[in-house]
């Protein structure tokens, strides 16, 4: 069978640029920082400026200043958090995501490798974050939208990571650890489950339409 170039081109289109802003899953916080600059700052150049600090204060701690780099998350959010309303449709804007992503998941292992969580927990509260962000990845790729709400609730990567920030400071992280991870593997299980659950007659092709054009699973049509 032959491969029409319009076919191949179809297989290399990067994602939407509205699908890459579902894909930074941010919580209120950077939600609001990105409104209060009214989304004229472009989202690459804060985020690769965040995840350098963030580097150096982790770097930091490993030297024996622990402490300091649990302000990390702080300073990630007033950097990364001033792009999130940009419509984030640079030519490397798909980017951002997966920065965002590794600082996160470098935050996590940091604090509680640092302030010796048992590693079933860590690995626990690295799985539930995980499964979320493989799940919304999947679903913008089948025109399922995730709820609006799923990440405030979920807490953002920006809430999640002050509140491990907060835990390290207070030598308190095992105990969040366990309560964090029961919690959004509860909230992200549970309603990960209910949606698809709801999608009719399972998920349409990607190539159906964009993804946009498709409203979150429990949303009836306005037709």
């Amino acid at each position: 069978m032959t491969t029409t170039p319009s076919t191949a081109a179809a297989d290399i289109t990067p994602a939407p640029p509205r699908a890459v802003v579902t894909y930074r899953d941010d919580g209120p916080l950077a939600k609001a920082m990105g409104l209060l600059l009214s989304g004229q700052i472009p989202p690459l150049p804060p985020v690769i400026a965040g995840a350098f600090v963030m580097g150096a204060l982790l770097l930091a701690g490993t030297a024996g200043r622990g402490d300091l780099a649990m302000f990390a998350p702080a300073v990630l959010l007033l950097l990364a958090g001033s792009g999130a309303a940009h419509d984030h449709d640079g030519r490397l804007d798909w980017l951002v995501p997966p920065i965002l992503r590794l600082t996160e998941y470098g935050f996590v292992a940091f604090v509680g490798f640092g302030r010796s969580v048992p590693p079933v927990l860590i690995f626990a509260l690295l799985g539930a974050l995980a499964f979320h962000h493989y799940d919304v990845v999947y679903r913008v790729r089948q025109r399922v939208q995730p709820p609006s709400w799923l990440a405030a609730v979920g807490l953002g990567w920006d809430g999640r990571l002050l509140v491990i920030g907060v835990a390290g400071l207070l030598d308190a992280a095992t105990m969040v650890f366990v309560l964090l991870a029961g919690y959004l593997w509860g909230v992200f299980g549970w309603e990960s489950v209910t949606c698809w659950g709801a999608v009719p007659g399972g998920a349409p092709s990607p190539r159906e339409g964009p993804a946009e054009a498709v409203p979150a699973a429990g949303q009836g049509s306005r037709d």
